[in-house]
């Protein structure tokens, strides 16, 4: 494994990293936390020190697992949540310093830690990013000692670019993989300027480089590949990085005949780790044996220049029309 720092909190990270949307056992299902405790413990015993969940991620049950995982090891590991996602409705308005600072204190409880090392705005509506007393709220959260780092996570690249305004930014969480590739344009210079870590999610396009499913897989009903490809229950980007399925799969069979020899979803994480802006990518994994696969990736070669100009002429030629404007 190998580490890069994350922007301004100093951390060294592992370049892949592990989030924990699925973390117990996949979306949609009951939150299984001995499948929780397997899976976090074979990323920390294959060298990933930083760890990504959220409030929502299991109603709880994610932070709490990764709270187990805290005490239970001596080694120094990195972690990260999120707020405001619970808000209900998810509305500018909900968000008030009282509600996130009541969420901050929820996730003390469920990790049981005293500090969280990055507290992040979990993709709040746009407004937000332009009320200074939302961010200045982090700045007195930080001094009573609750949290040691603000980051965001983001929809879209305009939100990333006023997000970084705020000196108290850290980190910014963004979606950004062989299929949503507008980011590295205009965002990763700006964040490099200002020493923002970029923590790397929907690496995969929500398991689509992975390059398993067919027109015939089919999922559960509680996942959101199920009932969120229109946008309906949160921003369409989040599902297949906003590409239509159809679409998405006669892409990477492209993909797969153009790199016959790699393993896709490792090349798609390789193909992120390219980027020198990146501080850490964060795959989730519903089994052990995917977070094994997805460590592989730090210890693959750089790719060539030949080998990146063919996948920017795929994404330029097949996917840009449909995600390149719109995220």
């Amino acid at each position: 494994m190998k580490y890069r720092t994350l922007g301004k909190t100093g951390f060294e990270v592992s370049e892949i990293s592990l989030g924990t949307w699925q973390v117990g056992g996949g979306w949609g299902g009951e939150f299984d936390h001995d499948v929780a405790d397997d899976i976090l413990a074979t990323a920390v015993e294959n060298g990933v020190n930083f760890i990504d969940t959220a409030d929502v991620y299991g109603d709880g049950e994610s932070e709490k697992a990764v709270g187990r995982l805290l005490r239970n090891r001596s080694d120094r590991i990195h972690f990260a949540t999120k707020c405001g996602r619970r808000l209900d409705p998810h509305t500018n308005a909900a968000y008030t310093t009282r509600a996130l600072r009541r969420f901050v204190e929820e996730s003390l409880s469920n990790m049981d830690v005293d500090t969280i090392d990055l507290i992040q705005l979990h993709c709040p509506p746009p407004g937000v990013y332009y009320r200074p007393e939302i961010f200045e709220e982090f700045d007195k959260l930080k001094d009573e000692g609750k949290i040691r780092n603000l980051g965001v996570s983001v929809e879209k690249v305009e939100e990333a670019l006023k997000a970084i305004e705020y000196p108290n930014v850290t980190t910014v969480q963004i979606i950004f993989n062989m299929l949503r590739q507008r980011p590295k344009e205009l965002f990763f210079p700006e964040a490099r300027k200002r020493n923002v870590g970029i923590i790397v999610r929907v690496p995969l396009a929500s398991g689509l480089l992975s390059g398993k499913f067919t027109r015939e897989t089919t999922f559960q009903e509680g996942d959101h590949r199920y009932f969120n490809r229109d946008g309906s229950a949160f921003d369409r980007g989040e599902t297949f990085a906003g590409l239509d399925f159809e679409v998405g799969l006669d892409i990477v069979e492209e993909l797969k005949r153009a790199f016959p020899d790699y393993v896709l979803a490792q090349l798609a994480l390789r193909w992120i780790l390219m980027f020198d802006e990146v501080s850490c990518i964060i795959p989730g994994a519903s089994k052990v044996s995917q977070v094994q696969s997805n460590v592989e990736a730090s210890e693959l070669d750089p790719l060539s220049h030949e080998e990146m100009s063919r996948i920017e002429k795929i994404y330029n030629d097949r996917v840009k029309e449909h995600v390149h404007h719109l995220w």
